[in-house]
């Protein structure tokens, strides 16, 4: 029961739209109607919004550490679990008919929960892609790769295993992202495109 409970948890808060709350209530239109469709930050960025994407970074984020915490607290031992279940309900929320964002924010908050010396190694990963390649959906898979063997290699077995799964969502939410590297069509970041 307490493993149902968690993965509920996860999925409700996961699957608060928070990019497309904000670009509605502070008069950006339907995020999903721009860019790539995604409800994140990165798409967020494309109306030109800095200060809306910051605000989604970190609600999206934030959502993926009150699941991890809450389940702590809650359900000791069933964390895992309740950040997957955010993963999967930013990803597909009922509400937006399963199409929502691509869980990197997510992701990074659930890691931060769960072993932040994890999250710090990913988030020097990240920025050193971003760095490199100016472009969003290098650097968080850069960053998602390296979560599971920075994990394990930090000693924590468990949040590895977890990251595994976050990361196979996190890769197939990307998978147009891909398809675009590959052809050399994907946008840097601050493309209206």
């Amino acid at each position: 029961m307490e493993t149902v409970l968690a993965l509920g948890l996860g999925y409700t808060l996961g699957s608060i739209p928070f990019g497309l709350v904000l670009t509605r209530l502070f008069g950006a239109g339907d995020i999903r109607q721009i860019g790539s469709g995604s409800i994140g930050a990165t798409n967020v960025l494309r109306t030109g919004r800095k200060g809306l994407a910051a605000a989604t970074v970190l609600l999206d984020a934030g959502k993926g550490v009150l699941a991890v915490l809450l389940a702590a607290r809650l359900w000791p031992g069933s964390e895992g679990l309740a950040a997957i279940g955010a993963i999967v309900g930013h990803c597909f929320p009922v509400w937006l008919g399963f199409r929502g964002g691509k869980g990197f924010a997510t992701a990074a908050g659930v890691l931060g929960a769960l072993a932040w010396p994890v999250m710090l190694v990913c988030a020097a990963v990240w920025a050193i892609a971003i760095a490199v390649s100016r472009t969003s959906s290098i650097s968080s898979l850069c960053a998602t790769s390296a979560a599971p063997l920075a994990a394990w290699a930090m000693g924590y077995p468990a949040v590895a295993a977890v990251m595994v799964a976050i990361a196979a969502i996190v890769f197939f939410q990307h998978r147009a992202n891909i398809a675009r590297l590959r052809a050399g069509t994907e946008p840097k970041i601050g493309s209206k495109g």
